[in-house]
């Protein structure tokens, strides 16, 4: 492990190393990029002042075929021509480079300064010619051309563009030279700069390294104190030495199971508690159901009570006032007899709602199933008790999506919802006062919807309705177990019964019935 250190530490040195390096090579390879340049300066500067010298030997040669003829120096004249057309292609060439490489802010000027130059010369060599085409034998307006050609053109206007070429490319140069001049500074600088930072480097990385020797006796040393004063939790790092990896590991161990033995403890107490508390809240819950079952209990019997009390003083009172009388006729007995039937027939019914609503709490209602028509259905319903009730006027909507309709339901336990429903319509509205029946597809479900205009049901009453021994407006009619049982069947199918009422408006109640098609 401490020769891996050491390899450590000569590999960062390495890397210092090999970063001065790197910076060593780009900063030559740009001193070359620079000299190149510089080169191409020098080059351009020699040959503005190459085309300089070529271009005045040819005016001159130009001059003396004016003054000595036509047929004077025409060879040397073409080949000097050819020679300043080549030194501007070089001279076209070397700047297009030049601009490349400097860029344009630094080149400004010298492609475009070269065309004008290459224009001025053409310009000069064409005004020769036509002065030498047009010599009429008239000295003194031929002077006076020639001269303005000499003075204006060649001795001003040449020479500034020439001289012009020549120190813009001479500031090009002085530039590129002091761009290397500023390179080989920072290059010295940047070279101090390294050792400056190299130094401290090397002195960190020899601590780094001394201190690495010596920390793991230090780390082994202030675990064992720390797992001594009770912190199990205190891990030695097995990332030391090989030669400690063995201490190590029996160390963390050691710890481990005594961190483990003591969370152990504390699981424990934890969970005991928390199960208790559990238990404490499920005993509770518990109670309070037992509580309100109990509640329940309480007033069903009470309900069931009063409402057995009712027919059975009838019975009671009748066989009681009919015994008394000493000769009775057969009419009286008869009536007794009636009214006992009434109401025995009555505590009968009575009695098979609570058996119904009992097995539908137990889900062991029984159903009598079969697939048929549910609008044919309905139309046997509404027909009925529109017989039954002359004096109202019941209506039966059917919409087009549920004519064909056909659920497996019970008709005789459908007949006592509709029943039911029908009856409270009837009941809790208007004398005159029409019922709406109607049938609809709603999803994948059949709804049956029966609709009167009553004074409707108050908003705290609505939410107990299908509670039992419930009365709307508190009437003595009924026993108030109708809309359980009504929802108690309807569950039974697998649907569910909702209402809407508005006090002054009616009443809505809505059936939903699966459609299980198969």
């Amino acid at each position: 492990m401490y020769k891996r250190k050491i390899y450590l530490f000569g590999i960062t040195s390495g890397l210092i190393m090999m970063v001065a390096l790197c910076c060593t090579a780009v900063s030559a390879y740009l001193t070359q990029i620079n000299l190149e340049q510089s080169n191409t300066g020098q080059t351009l500067l020699a040959e503005h002042q190459k085309l300089s010298s070529i271009s005045y030997r040819m005016f001159k040669q130009l001059t003396d075929e004016l003054i000595f003829g036509e047929s004077a120096n025409q060879a040397i004249i073409r080949n000097k021509q050819a020679l300043i057309a080549q030194s501007l292609d070089k001279i076209r060439s070397l700047e297009l480079q030049q601009r490349q490489a400097l860029g344009s802010k630094m080149t400004a000027g010298s492609i475009e300064d070269t065309d004008e130059l290459a224009g001025l010369i053409d310009a000069i060599i064409s005004e020769f010619k036509a002065i030498t085409a047009t010599y009429n034998n008239t000295p003194l307006d031929q002077q006076n051309r020639l001269q303005t050609l000499l003075e204006v053109k060649i001795d001003n206007e040449f020479r500034e563009a020439i001289n012009a070429a020549v120190v813009r490319q001479g500031n090009v140069v002085s530039a590129i030279n002091a761009k290397i001049e500023t390179l080989n500074t920072a290059i010295v600088w940047f070279a101090v700069g390294v050792a400056l930072f190299a130094m401290p480097c090397i002195i960190l990385a020899c601590y780094w390294l001394f201190n690495q020797l010596y920390q793991p006796l230090t780390i082994i040393n202030n675990g064992t104190k720390a797992i001594a004063a009770g912190d199990y939790h205190q891990r030695l790092p097995e990332t030391l030495d090989t030669e400690f990896s063995q201490l190590v590991s029996s160390l963390n161990l050691l710890a481990s199971r005594l961190a483990d033995h003591e969370m152990k403890a504390e699981h424990s107490r934890k969970q005991l508690e928390f199960e208790v508390e559990q238990r404490t809240r499920e005993i509770k819950q518990v109670n309070e159901q037992l509580t309100r079952v109990d509640s329940r209990r309480r007033q069903f019997l009470a309900d069931v009570s009063h409402e057995l009390r009712t027919p059975l003083t009838i019975i009671r009172g009748e066989a009681q006032v009919t015994l008394r009388q000493s000769s009775a006729s057969e009419e009286v007995y008869r009536e007794t007899l009636e009214s006992i039937l009434l109401q025995a027939v009555n505590l009968s019914e009575l009695v098979d709602d609570l058996l119904l609503l009992a097995r539908a709490e137990l889900s062991q209602l029984k159903l009598d199933t079969s697939r048929q028509p549910l609008s044919d259905f309905l139309q046997n319903q509404v027909s009925q008790w529109q017989r039954l009730h002359e004096d109202r006027q019941f209506t039966l909507d059917i919409d087009e999506s549920a004519e064909a309709l056909q659920l497996k339901f019970d008709q005789q336990r459908l007949k006592q919802v509709v029943a039911i429903m029908l009856d409270n319509a009837c009941k809790y509205s208007a004398p005159q006062s029409p019922i709406n029946v109607s049938l609809k597809q709603v999803d994948t479900s059949a709804c049956i919807e029966i609709k009167d205009f009553g004074e409707g049901i108050s908003p705290a009453d609505i939410n107990h309705i299908f509670e039992r021994f419930v009365r709307f407006k508190h009437k003595s009619e009924g026993l108030g177990l109708g809309l359980a049982i009504a929802k108690a069947i309807i569950e039974a199918h697998g649907g569910e019964i909702q209402v809407n009422s508005t006090q002054g408006e009616g009443t809505l109640f809505q059936i939903y019935l699966p459609m299980d098609v198969e």
